[in-house]
């Protein structure tokens, strides 16, 4: 870049900024209103523009019709798809616009086709913005990616590139060797943008590969899936401070000192991740067990770095740090098996036949389904004791899905021998007491003795 044109203060570079704007505006105007082949071109383009939206009216409804017939297509696909459908319009005007110019600088007069070719640029531009925009999740990075990609497109259009980069590359702040300018945080944003967009479809097309992988455990494939989301994260935040000139010597002098103050301001936090690290090497949980912690059961959803996604029979739920699942005792139902087995407390009167008692409890839980029976997994009942009021029994069942919840199980199992008994003439008895009166001259003392 030539010295003598770089301006010496910033209104200067803000006066050479308005007027390079100008020229082109001017320009711009000059072609509108000169008679001739420039005011033809604007006429083509309405007409083109007209003859889009006619093409939209015609074949809307054709094309929708063929949209919902996609049915086996892909998610990304069927969206790509829905916003094409929603500019129809645009997508026509695209398709003449650049049919024509082709056609205009191939064939007949190259020289008569300038504005056409600058709009048929810009509307190409507009439609693949839109198309590359809803990759950015968050709506307003995804309107400032829109206005910013939407902005560089017009200036490609009417070239006036290097006048703003010119412009942009002199509103700098310069500190030693290092040299910051507005160009280079611009350029350093929106490649942090595109390397984050390509880092998450990279995550998530790792992580469904992992998922489809069978000879993967799930808690590996969690692991796996955290280290490659890690690397490329990385890889963004490097590119990033590279990109915008810091010195990464520097900065490396530095991090132990930071990473001191951080490791105290952050220790729970640290904590919490080393523990989400040793969860998923020992596979000691995983996405689908059924694990109870203190008064939370329920079944793991997901795996976090920090925390684990417990999801409760009512629809609750708990984000568990992960350091209270190494150092806090914890059940999982479905560590090594799914089989679980449930014990149901009961009690019959005296007076009925425990043989009896047994065999009929161990009928009755084999009608009720999700119990298993057969094998290592079949009913028994035993005696565990003769109390106050009745004879004590324990029934023992199995079940294999745990998830489906243990209460209702429990209930229906309870609700079953309640009409077994009935049928049998069992009685379950409660808590008695005799209550003894006496005369109303009755001795203290003999009261006492008695």
């Amino acid at each position: 870049m030539n010295q003598d044109l770089i301006p010496s203060s910033l209104s200067e570079l803000y006066e050479n900024m308005v007027a390079g704007f100008s020229v082109q505006f001017g320009k711009l105007v000059d072609l509108i209103v000169t008679p001739g082949w420039r005011r033809h071109q604007l006429i083509i383009i309405l007409a083109l523009w007209a003859l889009a939206y006619v093409l939209k009216l015609v074949t809307q409804n054709r094309w929708e019709t063929w949209a919902r017939a996609r049915t086996g297509w892909p998610k990304w696909r069927l969206r790509t798809l829905v916003q094409l459908m929603q500019r129809l319009t645009l997508v026509y005007f695209v398709l003449l616009s650049w049919t024509l110019y082709l056609f205009m600088q191939n064939v007949t007069w190259p020289s008569h086709s300038y504005i056409i070719g600058v709009i048929a640029t810009l509307a190409a531009a507009w439609l693949a913005i839109a198309l590359v925009a809803r990759l950015v999740r968050n709506r307003t990075l995804r309107r400032i990616f829109k206005w910013a990609m939407w902005v560089y497109a017009t200036l490609v259009a009417l070239n006036l590139t290097d006048d703003v980069a010119e412009f942009l590359d002199g509103v700098a702040i310069s500190i030693g060797d290092l040299h910051i300018s507005a160009l280079g945080i611009l350029k350093a944003a929106l490649l942090i943008g595109v390397l984050l967009t390509l880092a998450r479809i990279g995550t998530r097309t790792a992580e469904r590969g992992l998922q489809r992988n069978d000879d993967i455990t799930p808690s590996m494939q969690v692991l796996l899936a955290k280290g490659i989301q890690v690397l490329l994260y990385g890889a963004v935040f490097m590119a990033a401070i590279r990109t915008l000139g810091f010195d990464l010597t520097g900065i490396a002098l530095l991090s132990g000192a930071i990473g001191v103050g951080i490791g105290f301001g952050l220790q729970k936090v640290v904590s919490n991740l080393i523990s989400g690290i040793i969860i998923l090497m020992d596979r000691s949980i995983k996405p689908g067990d059924v694990i109870s912690l203190g008064d939370t059961f329920g079944w793991i959803n997901a795996l976090g770095a920090r925390y684990v996604s417990v999801v409760t029979r009512d629809g609750r739920e708990y984000l568990i740090p992960n350091e209270d699942l190494i150092t806090n005792q914890v059940v999982n139902w479905s560590h090594s098996d799914r089989y679980v087995r449930l014990d149901l407390d009961f009690g019959t009167s005296y007076d009925d036949d425990p043989h009896q008692v047994r065999a009929t409890a161990i009928r009755s839980v084999k009608s009720v389904k999700r119990v298993l029976s057969g094998g290592s997994h079949e009913p028994v009942c035993h005696i565990t004791g003769f109390g106050d009021s009745s004879v004590d029994y324990v029934l023992r069942f199995w079940i294999s899905d745990p998830t489906k919840g243990l209460t209702n199980i429990r209930g229906n199992v309870y609700l079953a021998l309640w009409d077994a008994f009935k049928a049998e003439g069992i009685s379950i008895p409660f808590p008695q007491r005799e209550v003894r009166l006496l005369p109303d001259g009755a001795d203290s003392q003999q009261i006492a003795k008695e």
